[in-house]
């Protein structure tokens, strides 16, 4: 028989009381089939209900001809009445996101004629994919509009129309429907065919946030947070942003120019410092002009600072050079190269005897190894080739 679905008749019914029919043990846990159920069933892009039935803990719930499952951590007494109780917080979270993504598509729709393709409630945002471009403006303008309606408090109306009525209601659907089809309409802003749960009206949605856009197939896919959870994820923001603020001296409008002035300043400083540091390589260089083969340790360069400064002194040493820099325990960064020389062999014994790891062209290679720096002088006096 197919369960009595009391979230239809209630969508905030928090607590019930059932008739066990079956419960059977699955690889999961015990599948639990009452004769009727507050516990909405996963669908739609809406997760199934949690909760508890006579103190055992629901795990997840989903529907199978017609059949309400319940997931459960242990069995349930067949036969028996049993009291349930949803894990509210969580449904009335998902009833907000439902509702407000009903809004948002219902607008999107009108404005642009574009459909809802893709709808998702995830552990951190709620993402849905419509069916043609829209831009980060007019997305704005959208959420104003949205979050308007909200605040007008309008109702979400459920109807169940006769296959004659049906043909003439305008409504959203991802797929032509057959069988009786559940419309639900918030008026002036959508008309949707949807088997979800909903809030009574809009006002219970407290607010709706768009977080991003970005393009996705021929769409677009937004990102979104509806009710409690956007109301905690701003806050987030806020007391990031409260602490940058006081950090970057400026006022919380502010401090997104506080960091482009800080960028500036940044990329000044190490223009500067990539100048003074192409002075000091050339010095280096002119320094050990002639001198045959050259093994160089700098502190502090980066990979591109050892590949600099190894390129430099290749051209004036008239040998090998091979620079490192790096630390004993955590390992050195190195270049070795020779101006129209061959180095494979060199680098090849190098990595083997010192733990490391890297390679490049024949007259030039880059890589790091695990060892110290006595090790490193000791293979460039007597081990290398």
């Amino acid at each position: 028989m197919e369960t009595e679905k009391l979230y239809y008749e209630d969508s905030h019914k928090k607590r019930f009381q059932a008739k066990v029919l079956s419960c059977r043990r699955s690889p999961r846990g015990w599948e639990a089939v009452l004769d009727r159920t507050a516990f909405y069933p996963e669908g739609g892009g809406q997760p199934g209900d949690t909760g508890a039935l006579a103190g055992v803990r629901v795990l997840d719930t989903h529907e199978r001809e017609g059949e309400i499952v319940h997931l459960c951590q242990g069995p349930l007494p067949v036969g028996e009445t049993v009291e349930g109780s949803l894990d509210w917080d969580r449904r009335f979270s998902l009833m907000q996101q439902h509702s407000g993504e009903h809004i948002l598509s219902g607008l999107v729709h009108a404005r642009f004629g574009w459909d809802n393709v893709g709808f998702h409630m995830g552990a951190d945002m709620v993402t849905i994919d419509f069916s043609g471009p829209v831009t980060w403006q007019a997305l704005m303008e959208l959420e104003r509009e949205a979050n308007e309606k909200i605040w007008a408090n309008l109702p979400f109306q459920i109807t169940y129309p006769s296959p004659e009525e049906l043909k003439s209601i305008p409504y959203r659907s991802k797929k032509e429907l057959t069988g009786q089809v559940r419309i639900v309409t918030v008026p002036g802003v959508d008309v949707c065919a949807c088997c979800g749960t909903h809030v009574e009206r809009t006002g219970e949605i407290g607010l709706i946030k768009i977080f991003s856009c970005q393009k996705f197939h021929e769409g677009v896919r937004l990102e979104l947070l509806c009710g409690g959870p956007a109301y905690t994820y701003l806050s987030g923001i806020q007391e990031q942003n409260r602490e940058n603020s006081g950090l970057l001296s400026a006022k919380p409008l502010e401090t997104a120019a506080a960091v482009r002035r800080l960028l500036d300043e940044q990329a000044a400083l190490k223009l500067r410092a990539g100048q003074l540091e192409e002075q000091a390589f050339a010095q280096k260089a002119q320094a050990l002009a002639g001198t045959g083969d050259a093994l160089i340790f700098e502190p502090g360069l980066s990979p591109e600072g050892v590949r600099r400064l190894c390129a430099a002194v290749l051209e004036t040493c008239g040998g090998v050079a091979a620079v490192f820099s790096g630390a004993d325990g955590e390992g050195y960064k190195y270049a070795v190269g020779r101006e129209n020389g061959d180095v494979r062999a060199l680098v090849k014994a190098l990595n083997e005897t010192l733990s490391g790891r890297g390679g490049g062209k024949p007259f030039f290679a880059q890589g790091s190894v695990q060892a110290a720096r006595a090790q490193i002088e000791a293979f460039w006096k007597g081990g290398r080739v």
